[in-house]
Order: C-alpha cells, then sequence, then structure tokens
C-alpha cells in the first residue's frame, strides 16, 4: 500500500502532457491528501492521481470524486465510500460533524449531550469515533454507544439523555459502498430546513480538517438506555388487549438483511411475550458486505427469498423484516393458497392504523390524537381516521416531517416506515412496528380470522385503494427542471382515460404544507373508479423522478374492483412514461 504522497512540482512534472486535467484540479487533490488523516483512502488517491495520466477510467473517477461536495440536506449525507469531496469518508465527516458542532454551539448548547449511534457499514464506527472527537473539541459531551445499534434506539436515546443532538453513521437500505450521516436535534427528529441550511454554511466553512480543535472519545452509553427502549415497547404490548398465550401461539420467520436489527428485536419480542422468531441464518448478523442480496432493501425484488424459503419450509404464519438500520420494516404473509405475499407498504400501514384504533376499544380505552402519513402514501388512512373520529394530517415525504404532526398517534410512509410509539421514538421504528404487527396477528388468530381478511373489510368500508409506482432515471438536474416545468406550464388534461379535475402545485407550498418540487394530480372517477390521484416528484435519494399512482375502487365484489382498479393502474401507468420523460 502506498503511503506517501506525490509532491506538488512532481504532480505538475506529471501531468504537463496531459491537456485534459485541470491544475486546479490537480490543486484540489493534492490539498485533499494533505489533510487526509485516513492512510488507505489516501494511498487510494495518490494511486488514482497518478493512474489518471493514462487511463482516462482513472481520471474520469478523479473527477467524480472532486465534481462537488456531498450536499449535507434534511437526510444528512449519504453517499459512496472513497476519498474526495463527493464521496464518504473521513475527511467529510469531520467537515460535518464540525458544521453541527458549530451550530450547537451558536445555539447555547455548549456542555450539552450528543448522542452518536452506528450501524455495520464499512468505517461506521470510525466516522462516529471522529464525530465524538470533534464534539468533545467543541465543548460538547459525546456520548457513544460502544456497539451497533439501530437507527430506532438512537432515536430514542437522545430524548432519553436529554441531548441537545443526535448523529446515526448509517446509510440504512443503500448498497454496500454506501455511507451515511443522519442528524436529530434534541426533540429527537430528524433536521429539516432551515436548520439543515445553517449547518451547510458552516460544513462549506472549514477548508482543512487538521485545523479543527478535537477533544476526547467521549463516555459509553449506558446499558440501561438500551434496556429502557426495550422495557418500554414491551410494555406498549403488554398493555394492549392480547393475552400471553395469544401472543405465543403467533409463529414467525425473521430476516435482519445483514444489518443490526436482530439483537434488539429478539430482545423486545421476548420481553413482550412472544415466542422467538425463527431468524434467517445467512441475513442474521451484520455483515458489510451484504453477500446473500444485490441491494439491502425489503422492497426490492428477492431481497426476502431467503426468508420466503425459511417461512414456506416451516410454515409459520408471518414473515418480519428490517431493513439493515432497523427503522423500516416489511412483513410477509400466506394467502389461501399457500403463496407468500409480501405486504406494500400502504397495507401495511392501513393495517396498523386501523390496529391502532381496534386496539384502544378491546382494552376499554378511547383513543385520540391524530393519525398521519406522507402525501405520498395511500388515501385510506385517512378515511380510516375520519371514520373512527381522529383528526388526520398529510405531511410532506420524508419522516422528519411525519413526526412533527401535533398530537401524533400513528404515522407512516409508503416506505415501509411507521411510528406507533411516538411518546418514546419521534422516528420511524421497525423494531416496535414489528412488534405491535406480531401483537395484531396474535389477536386475529385468536379469533380466527386473517389479515387478508382484514384487508378485504377495509376495502369494503373504505373503498379498495390500489397503489403503484412509476420512475425514470435522470442524468442531470435540468432534466429533472425541464420535466416538472413541462407538467406545470402544459398540464395534462387527462390519464388513464380519467379527466384531470385539479392540479395542485406544491412548490410554492400548499395548505400547511411547505414548498416542495412536487405537482398531485386530482382525477376525475368514472363508473366503479371513485377518484385517482397521480403525484410526480423527483426522488430526494436517488437520480429519479418518481410517479406514484393510486385508484379507488367502491364495489361489493372486491375481485371485480380489484381487476378494475389493477386495470386502471396499467392506464396509468403508460401514460405516466410519457409524462414523467417531459411530454404529456
Amino acid at each position: 500500500m502506498v503511503s506517501a504522497y506525490l509532491s506538488l512540482p512532481k504532480i505538475f512534472n506529471l501531468y504537463a502532457r496531459a491537456v485534459s486535467i485541470e491544475s486546479n484540479l490537480i490543486l484540489r487533490v493534492q490539498s485533499w491528501i494533505e489533510q487526509d488523516p485516513d492512510s488507505i483512502t489516501k494511498a487510494q488517491l495518490t494511486n488514482l492521481l497518478e493512474s489518471a495520466q493514462s487511463d482516462h477510467a482513472a481520471l474520469n473517477e478523479l473527477q467524480d470524486a472532486f465534481l462537488a461536495p456531498l450536499e449535507f440536506g434534511t437526510a444528512g449525507l449519504r453517499g459512496a465510500l472513497g476519498a474526495g469531496p463527493n464521496r464518504m469518508n473521513r475527511v467529510t465527516v469531520l467537515q460535518a460533524a464540525s458544521g453541527l458542532a458549530q451550530y450547537l454551539v451558536l445555539q447555547g448548547m455548549t456542555g450539552k449531550k450528543v448522542v452518536i449511534g452506528f450501524d455495520a457499514r464499512y468505517n461506521s464506527d470510525v466516522f462516529a469515533n471522529d464525530t465524538a472527537l470533534v464534539m468533545s473539541g467543541a465543548g460538547l459531551e459525546p456520548v457513544i454507544f460502544s456497539h451497533v445499534v439501530p437507527t430506532p434506539v438512537l432515536a430514542f436515546a437522545i430524548r432519553q439523555l436529554d441531548a441537545c443532538a443526535g448523529v446515526m453513521v448509517t446509510a440504512s437500505h443503500n448498497p454496500p459502498q454506501d455511507n451515511g450521516y443522519k442528524v436529530y436535534l434534541g426533540d429527537g427528529r430528524q433536521i429539516v430546513s432551515p436548520v439543515d441550511e445553517e449547518i451547510s454554511k458552516l460544513i462549506r466553512a472549514v477548508t482543512d480538517v487538521r485545523e479543527i480543535q478535537q477533544g476526547n472519545a467521549g463516555t459509553p452509553v449506558a446499558n440501561e438506555v438500551f434496556n429502557t427502549y426495550v422495557s418500554l415497547t414491551s410494555q406498549l404490548i403488554g398493555s394492549g388487549p392480547t393475552t400471553e398465550a395469544q401472543r405465543k401461539a403467533v409463529t414467525s420467520v425473521y430476516t435482519a438483511m445483514h444489518g443490526v436489527g436482530w439483537k434488539t428485536l429478539q430482545t423486545v419480542l421476548a420481553a413482550s411475550g412472544f415466542i422467538e422468531p425463527i431468524a434467517a441464518m445467512e441475513q442474521r448478523d451484520p455483515d458489510p458486505a451484504f453477500p446473500t442480496v444485490a441491494f439491502p432493501n425489503p422492497e426490492e425484488k428477492g431481497a426476502l427469498d431467503v426468508a420466503i424459503a425459511l417461512a414456506k419450509k416451516n410454515s409459520v404464519d408471518v414473515l418480519l423484516a428490517n431493513d439493515p438500520d432497523a427503522d423500516r420494516f416489511a412483513a410477509a404473509v400466506p394467502n389461501k393458497l399457500g403463496d407468500w405475499i409480501t405486504l406494500r407498504g400502504d397495507q401495511i400501514g392501513s393495517l396498523l392504523g386501523w390496529w391502532m384504533i381496534e386496539r384502544a376499544k378491546l382494552s376499554g380505552s378511547k383513543i385520540s390524537g391524530t393519525l398521519a402519513n406522507s402525501i405520498v402514501s395511500s388515501m385510506m388512512l385517512e378515511s380510516i381516521a375520519k371514520s373512527a373520529g381522529l383528526a388526520y394530517e398529510s405531511t410532506l415525504t420524508g419522516f422528519k416531517w411525519v413526526s412533527r404532526v401535533n398530537n401524533l398517534v400513528f404515522g407512516y410512509e409508503e416506505a415501509l416506515g411507521y411510528c406507533v410509539d411516538p411518546k418514546n421514538v419521534s422516528d420511524k421504528d421497525g423494531i416496535s412496528a414489528a412488534a405491535v404487527f406480531m401483537e395484531m396477528l396474535a389477536h386475529l388468530k385468536s379469533q380466527g380470522t386473517t389479515i387478508w381478511q382484514v384487508l378485504d373489510a377495509l376495502a369494503l368500508s373504505h373503498g379498495l385503494h390500489a397503489t403503484d409506482q412509476v420512475s425514470v432515471r435522470v442524468t442531470s438536474t435540468e432534466q429533472v427542471s425541464v420535466t416538472m416545468s413541462g407538467i406545470r406550464s402544459t398540464a395534462p388534461t387527462k390519464l388513464g382515460g380519467l379527466s384531470v379535475n385539479r392540479i395542485d402545485d406544491l412548490s410554492p407550498g400548499f395548505g400547511d404544507l411547505p414548498k416542495t418540487d412536487a405537482v398531485i394530480i386530482h382525477l376525475a372517477g368514472e363508473g366503479q373508479i371513485e377518484k385517482a390521484r397521480v403525484i410526480v416528484r423527483p426522488s430526494g435519494t436517488e437520480p429519479k423522478i418518481k410517479c406514484y399512482l393510486e385508484v379507488v375502487v367502491r364495489g361489493d365484489d372486491l375481485a371485480i374492483a380489484q381487476q378494475t382498479a389493477d386495470n386502471e393502474l396499467q392506464s396509468l401507468a403508460a401514460d405516466a412514461g410519457p409524462l414523467l420523460s417531459g411530454g404529456n
């Protein structure tokens, strides 16, 4: 491994013949190498710089690594591991930690605790330790987990320890080559604008990480914090309407997707009176390489194949899954033919929303508060809430918005994020969601009822809500701008054969929603179709423009209603292609 880096004169001589390399890029690369505290990325960048003189692929890689700094936003940082400002590495993390620390100090938080957690991805522990050193050096008190933890446990610890902020080093369900940096404030919620912009300005002002004051490594988070999380989550189940005998009657298989969820879920379910799930051993323990899945996201096709095979073999009632940092929850159940079906995020959201109301009735208590989901999630939750006399709120996409709903009792987003215990975790929590889902199954099994029967009953009461997604990959921000501007300036009059009722443009803000780059196209009903909706927005985490489709069909014959919905979704998807490509 190369440990030394090239001198500046040698670099210039090396590149005198290379007309495609800019001297400014050489200077930026050299500056980065000089301040990088990581010998591995320092050597990688030095070798890349040498190779770029004759290798166009190496030159392209170098240019991309220095294309622009990773954008710090409401999701913090996320990107591929490697050297350079457009990658996740110790320099970018030190810059982010310094910007956050300065922000907290400016807010008068000197001496306050900052809780730091990390998952099992490559370098997560290193990034967490660097963050602790920076926080301490700025006059804050870092409290760091001594082992990998799920993201919801970190979110819980912030309020439990009365901290002013929290950092979770994770890239959630991104590919193995990625890592990320998620920031929370003292309310246990992820940051939103304008806080992200203020922190980002402070990050950009850090030009040399060697000048950042560093302190001590902080103190470890006490085991009591984890034990309290387990206790409060199990108390939630214990206060519900099921008996321990009913809970022990439910059998399950579990996959952690090579992430950090197993030990926490195992402990919570045991404390809640459930029998231990059968773990998919190939995916149970943390492994940053994610060897058995192409993409460690339970929503991806094939991601649950290993666990489904195990569920079939053992004839269990349900398959439970978390994403790698365990803030998301997925489930699969057998239908009456014995085929295992993975539930959509909106199906789980509707079931949990219904169950939160039902469990209160069965427990003899009255539920009050607000049910909420993101604008791109199904409209069924609104109908469920209103039929129960509860308030409902729709939020912008992202759980940072769902978690901010006043008097929230349950919230979700279609991308498998659920908050069933907002008093304790102000974020999506795949562990407590799994426990509450198991509680619901325990009650249904004791009544001889299936999840499919509940979904049918909800469809008969509120209309069959069918959803789907269409997306196109983009290569530039200009492509996004052209597409979104085209929809706004030349709005479609029909989609999927249905007339457009109205279009809500969210870019200047709409109602109580903050401004965001999205449009909602409301479609008139026809025949059995009561209404339909198409939402177009750029993805916040991928180079895509996404189109969310929803059709609501009324009818007593659910088989016919489902066929009608499927046909309309196909028609909408066919029309969405040209729409997302800039036509209409």
